[in-house]
């Protein structure tokens, strides 16, 4: 399979995960909207952990720690945040969507090595940013009732836009 059909096909695997997430989302309550959050940053974590084993694109490694660095930052935020409004995130049908896609698009992923899988991670990290960022924006921080909670995905939504043109960025290098 061509790179660029291989790379068309996560994208698109993560998109319709994703566009499931953001759809699914509106009658969510808190708790459950806390653990989808959280899930998709362990899932970027996971991604870029991957991404630190494989690659030898400097760059690329960059882009992976930075993944590591904030999602980890981000989800510790909203770990003490639950604990301090004393609420167990609730795992539910998105979340484990998401990991169960998440799951499948490393297994795809660690079939490639070199620039192939270089661009194939980055790829679909511009394709799963853009739809996390959609469904926060869209759909999850409008959804939160907690205003702590709200405030803090507003915040996680900066960050991962910053990714997202990270991301685009380091996609238009790898051509």
């Amino acid at each position: 399979m061509a790179i660029r059909s291989f790379v068309s096909v996560i994208a698109a695997a993560c998109l319709i995960s994703l566009a499931a997430f953001a759809q699914g989302t509106a009658r969510l309550n808190d708790a459950q909207i806390a653990h989808i959050a959280y899930t998709a940053g362990q899932i970027d974590i996971a991604a870029a952990k991957q991404a630190l084993s494989i690659s030898k694109n400097a760059d690329v490694r960059t882009f992976a720690n930075e993944m590591v660095r904030d999602h980890t930052a981000v989800n510790e935020q909203a770990l003490d945040l639950v604990k301090k409004l004393k609420v167990e995130p609730q795992d539910n049908d998105t979340s484990r969507s998401l990991t169960k896609a998440a799951t499948e698009k490393r297994a795809q992923l660690g079939k490639l090595t070199g620039a192939a899988f270089d661009k194939a991670y980055v790829a679909n990290e511009v394709a799963y940013h853009k739809t996390v960022n959609s469904a926060l924006e869209n759909t999850l921080i409008p959804g939160a009732s907690n205003p702590e909670l709200k405030a803090l995905l507003q915040t996680g939504l900066k960050i991962f836009q910053g990714h997202q043109e990270h991301a685009e960025h380091l996609a238009t290098m790898l051509k």
